[in-house]
């Protein structure tokens, strides 16, 4: 069953289309077994036909996204240290799926760095089944179904237990939350952790350095 997720979303600083027949945003969780990687699915749609083309702007997150879009859009965008801005124009729709901030790295088994601030193919990451996916996911009609198959696509790729994802989530997370953490050596003396190694982990599952963090 779809839960859709009812907090206001964090980091969206510009979109003017307030009529809920031309723009919709919603967010639903993942389903229990998939929280640790999937922070929520969203979708993006809009209708503007006849109307001037609309801006919309996000702060960059330490997550990556996983987005399906029609006319060969649908990429993985990694972490961003910009901004992210696109004009919205005519009649599109966007769905995807945000990562944890630990939560890709598992699937792909590199460092997460290499995805920051790029966008690369959905099948330059999985191959001929992210093709699949990809079609799959354009051809559906309904979030639950497009849910459904990106999990299966998920659980199919489930790695062994790694405890370092919910460990560098939950560092994240703890930033975000506590406005006291000014920088690296708070989080140093918060977990009992060498600097170095803290960097390591989120150059390899986050993409982003945990100073940048700390800034965002």
């Amino acid at each position: 069953m779809l839960r859709r997720k009812t907090d206001q979303p964090r980091g969206v600083l510009k979109t003017s289309i307030a009529d809920p027949q031309r723009y919709r945003h919603e967010r639903y969780h993942p389903s229990p077994d998939l929280e640790l990687y999937v922070e929520h699915f969203w979708i993006v749609e809009w209708d503007l036909r006849g109307q001037t083309p609309e801006r919309a702007e996000t702060l960059p997150h330490p997550n990556v996204h996983m987005i399906f879009e029609r006319e060969g859009k649908s990429r993985i965008r990694g972490p961003a240290r910009a901004k992210f801005s696109t004009v919205l124009e005519d009649k599109g729709e966007v769905f995807a799926v945000k990562f944890t901030p630990a939560g890709f790295y598992p699937f792909v088994g590199v460092p997460v760095s290499r995805f920051s601030n790029t966008t690369t193919s959905v099948n330059e990451v999985f191959g001929a089944e992210g093709d699949e996916l990809d079609q799959a996911i354009l051809s559906d009609n309904t979030v639950l179904s497009r849910v459904n198959r990106i999990e299966a696509f998920l659980r199919a790729r489930q790695p062994e237990p790694d405890d370092n994802v919910r460990f560098i989530t939950e560092i994240v997370y703890s930033v975000a939350k506590d406005r006291g953490i000014l920088k690296v050596d708070d989080l140093v003396h918060r977990y009992h952790m060498n600097k170095r190694t803290l960097q390591r982990l989120f150059e390899r599952y986050v993409g982003v350095s945990p100073k940048w963090v700390i800034q965002r």
